[in-house]
C-alpha cells in the first residue's frame, strides 16, 4: 500500500509539472508562428513592390482647385516656370501609372504629360541639368510645372531652398523608347536582334549634366569643351542621346547662367490690340507689359505681369488671376525685364 502511494504521488507531481510546463510550450510556439506570419507579411509586402509593374498611361481630363488640366502626347513640349519636389511622405506609395515611386530614383510628376515620358530638367538658376523619367502626376499646387523626386532635387542644386526655376524640355526618342518597353514591345524587338549583337552599358544609375543654357531665348551658347588632344569641332548643343551618355561620368559641371525672371502670364492674343486691352485691365494688379513672340510662323501676343523678385508675390497674383477667371494663367521665366 505503502509503494503505490508512493507512486500515484510521484505521477501526480509529474502530470502537474507537465501542466505547468504545457502552457510555456504552447506560448513558444504561438511566438514562433506569429514570427513567422510577421516574417511573411515583410516578405509578401518586399515582392509587392519590387514585382509592382507600371503601365503606359495618359490619361482624361481633370479638375484640382477649379483649374482644368488636359493630358496628351506633346512631343514638342517646352516649358520653363518653378519647380519642386517630393519625397518622404510618399516614398513606396503608388504613382499615378501604377509603379512604386523610389524618393531616391531619378523621376518626376507631371501635371499633362504621359507616363511613361523622358525630360530634361535645367536649373536656370545654377545651369544644372538632368534628364529624369515621368511617372507621376503633379504637382498641383498653382505655379509648379514639375514635381522632382529628393534625389533629383539633390542632383539639380534645390533640394535645401525647396523650388528653383526650371526648364522642361521632353526628349521625344527616348520618350518613345520608354513606352515601347513599358507597353511590353521591347521584348519582340530584343528577338529580331543578331545574337552575336554587342551588349549595350548599363543604364546609368546618376544620369546627372549641365548643359549651357543657350537655348533659352536671349542667352549666349556656351560650347562644350573637348579634350587637348580632340580635333573633333564642338557641338552647339548636346541632343538627349549625347547628355544621357555624358551623364555617364556622373561629374557635375557648371556654366554660367544669365540672369532671370519671374512672371506671371496671363493670357496670349493673336491680336494686339487685344493684349493692350487686357494689359489695361490688370494695371491695378501690378507691371503688366504685352510681349510679341513668333510660334510656327504665327504672331502672338503674351500679356505677362511683373517681374517679380521670388515666388512668393508671383504666387499670390496668380492666384488672383485664376479666381478671376483666368485658369490658364501661369507662372514664367524669362531674361528680359
Amino acid at each position: 500500500m505503502a509503494l503505490f502511494c508512493h507512486i500515484l504521488y510521484n505521477y501526480i507531481r509529474f502530470a502537474f509539472g507537465l501542466l505547468a510546463i504545457l502552457p510555456i510550450i504552447l506560448l513558444g510556439g504561438c511566438a514562433e508562428t506569429v514570427l513567422i506570419a510577421h516574417s511573411a507579411k515583410k516578405i509578401r509586402e518586399f515582392n509587392s513592390s519590387t514585382d509592382r509593374k507600371g503601365y503606359y498611361k495618359v490619361g482624361t481630363p481633370y479638375k484640382i482647385k477649379n483649374v482644368w488640366y488636359y493630358p496628351k502626347v506633346d512631343y514638342s513640349y517646352d516649358e520653363t516656370g518653378i519647380g519642386s519636389w517630393y519625397g518622404p511622405n510618399f516614398h513606396q506609395k503608388l504613382t499615378a501609372n501604377g509603379e512604386i515611386f523610389d524618393q531616391n530614383a531619378l523621376s518626376a510628376a507631371h501635371r499633362t504629360l504621359p507616363m511613361p515620358s523622358v525630360v530634361r530638367v535645367t536649373n536656370l538658376e545654377n545651369g544644372r541639368a538632368l534628364v529624369v523619367r515621368i511617372n507621376d502626376r503633379g504637382p498641383f499646387a498653382h505655379g509648379r510645372i514639375i514635381d522632382l523626386s529628393r534625389r533629383s532635387a539633390q542632383l539639380l542644386g534645390f533640394k535645401r531652398q525647396g523650388t528653383a526655376k526650371m526648364r522642361v524640355e521632353i526628349l521625344p526618342e527616348e520618350t518613345r523608347q520608354e513606352i515601347v518597353k513599358i507597353k511590353g514591345e521591347y521584348v519582340q524587338n530584343d528577338r529580331m536582334m543578331a545574337s552575336n549583337a554587342p551588349v549595350p552599358d548599363a543604364v546609368p544609375v546618376t544620369t546627372v549634366s549641365v548643359k549651357s543654357l543657350a537655348q533659352v531665348p536671349g542667352t549666349s551658347i556656351q560650347k562644350i569643351k573637348q579634350p587637348l588632344n580632340s580635333n573633333k569641332p564642338q557641338d552647339k548643343r548636346l541632343s538627349g542621346v549625347q547628355l544621357t551618355k555624358a551623364s555617364r561620368a556622373s561629374k557635375v559641371q557648371y556654366y554660367k547662367v544669365k540672369e532671370s525672371h519671374i512672371f506671371v502670364q496671363a493670357a496670349a492674343f493673336s491680336t494686339k490690340d487685344s493684349a493692350n486691352r487686357l494689359k489695361n485691365k490688370l494695371s491695378n494688379v501690378g507691371k503688366t507689359g504685352v510681349y510679341q513672340t513668333v510660334i510656327n510662323g504665327k504672331v502672338f501676343y503674351r500679356v505677362r505681369i511683373g517681374p517679380f523678385s521670388n515666388n512668393a508675390p508671383a504666387d499670390e497674383a496668380l492666384s488672383n488671376l485664376i479666381e478671376n477667371g483666368f485658369p490658364g494663367a501661369r507662372i514664367i521665366i524669362s531674361n528680359k525685364k
